[in-house]
Order: structure tokens, then sequence, then C-alpha cells
């Protein structure tokens, strides 16, 4: 769509993902750390002076209306007044349920790249608070630090994991959140962690229990990549992930995947690559 480098969309990991409680307003209190890869969608943005604004690419069956990075984009309009549309066409490679934020990441790389092209100028905090009425997982996007996230996801602090290679296995199928979420078996009284836990290993993931349980393709990926590493489920959803101390570590169990799956080799990011895109653009 244009000349100038795509703005890029991170795929996001849950290090580890635990539920502490439920808040009155039916959300839930959790405790998480996201961490970024170097892998994602790519989006491309053309300004216009027309006020409009409209996607091509992304998900196939995703109506523009209901797409997040359209909202986000419609909704930076509506909070700074500007006059400025976009035409936007995202290169979709982040699966769909698969739990590693693809449509967040989407809609936090709107937002921080309209601001910068429509020079609405709001400070990374102004633009988090809009990111919020977009979900809870799409703040952590825009403040481009991995992060200790707690309360609904969007209290961040920020955090230093490892950064190794990971071997991201897809075995095709798409969980829903929502349902996830709402489901009556989930752990909902986790004891409260801190990050010397994690760096313990003392914490998992309260729905990689469910998911084995209901999706025979997740447990099948899982128990074949346990015979390599330890394995670790995404957020809610049905991607797996497993780290290496070297990309020629992972490619080569990456190599002996079973045909039905797919996989990606990416390393662990501390730093958004979207911030990194930015930090570009205003040099």
């Amino acid at each position: 769509m244009s000349d100038s480098p795509p703005w890029p969309a991170p795929a996001k990991i849950n290090r580890f993902l635990h539920i502490v409680g439920r808040r009155a307003d039916g959300y839930h209190d959790l405790q998480t750390l996201f961490q970024f890869l170097d892998y994602g969608d790519d989006l491309h943005f053309r300004v216009h002076d027309r006020g409009t604004v409209h996607r091509s690419g992304g998900l196939p069956n995703l109506r523009e209306e209901d797409d997040l990075a359209v909202r986000a984009a419609l909704l930076l309009q509506q909070v700074t007044g500007t006059h400025l549309g976009v035409d936007m066409h995202i290169d979709k490679r982040i699966p769909a349920g698969g739990g590693l934020g693809g449509g967040s990441s989407d809609a936090a790389t709107t937002l921080v790249a309209l601001n910068a092209l429509w020079r609405t100028a709001l400070p990374t905090p102004a633009l988090a608070e809009l990111a919020l009425q977009l979900g809870s997982d799409v703040p952590v996007f825009v403040s481009g630090r991995a992060s200790f996230a707690e309360q609904r996801g969007d209290r961040l602090s920020s955090a230093a994991p490892d950064e190794p290679w990971f071997l991201v296995v897809d075995p095709g199928v798409t969980v829903s959140s929502a349902r996830m979420y709402a489901d009556a078996r989930l752990q909902r009284d986790c004891a409260s962690v801190t990050l010397d836990d994690f760096a313990a290993g003392r914490c998992g993931n309260v729905f990689e229990p469910l998911v084995l349980a209901d999706h025979e393709p997740v447990r099948e990926a899982h128990a074949w990549l346990s015979n390599y590493a330890s394995v670790h489920l995404s957020g809610t959803g049905g991607c797996l992930f497993a780290a290496f101390p070297t990309r020629a570590d992972a490619r080569q169990v990456l190599a002996k995947l079973p045909e039905d799956w797919t996989g990606i080799v990416a390393r662990g990011s501390n730093v958004s690559p979207l911030h990194v895109r930015l930090q570009r653009h205003g040099d």
C-alpha cells in the first residue's frame, strides 16, 4: 500500500498466567508476564484528508467494523478531533485464537502509528487509557515493554525476563477467550506470586489444563513438543511455546514438526519491535 516501511504488530506470549480473584465488574484479577516476539503482523498506513477509515487485508472473515484496528483508528479520531483519515492494510501472520494477541497488537499498532502519522501527539499514558477501552491486553502493546501485569492485566510493571529463542507451535485450534474465562472449571483462586516465583519455576498457566482437556490437537502437540523442552500454553489460546538457548536449537526441533501443525521460531524481546519502529520514525 505504501513505500514506507510497515509498522510491526508483534505477537506476545504469556510466560505465565494466574487468576487470583474475580472482580465485582465481572472481570478477573490476574497476574501474568507479557513478553513480545520478534514476529507478528505488519500494518501499512496511507494517511489522507478525507476523514474516512478503511482496512484491507487482515482476517478474511472479519468485517471492517468489527476489526479492533479499525475501532482503534476511529477512537483516536474521536478523542483527538483530527480531520485526517487513513487507508490501512494488514498483512496477517498471527493466528486468530492462538493466545498470541494478534487483534490486540494490531489495535495498539494502529494507535501508536496513527498518533505519530496524524501528529495527534497524545502521550503514551493517554494512548494506554484509550487502549484499555479496546481490550485488557491492548495497553501492554502500547507501552512497548515486557511487563508483569496485574488486575485486569492493565496494571503494568516493567520486567526484564530472559530473552531466549522460542519455538511456537500452532496445532490449528481456535480457542475462545470469552468461553475460557467463563468456564466453571477455571481456577480463580491462585495465590499471588512475584517475578521471583516465576524465576524459580513456580508459575504456570491456569488455562492450560482446560485447553488440553478440550482440544485433542493441542494435547497431541503438547505431548510431542514435551519431548524436546518444557512446554507452555500462551494466554487462553491454542498455541504452545518452548524456549531454546539458540535459534539453531529451536530450528532443529522445528524441522521435525509434524506436517499437520505449523510453527515459527522467534526471539523473545523485552522491547516491542513497534517502539523500535516508532523511534526510527521520529529520527
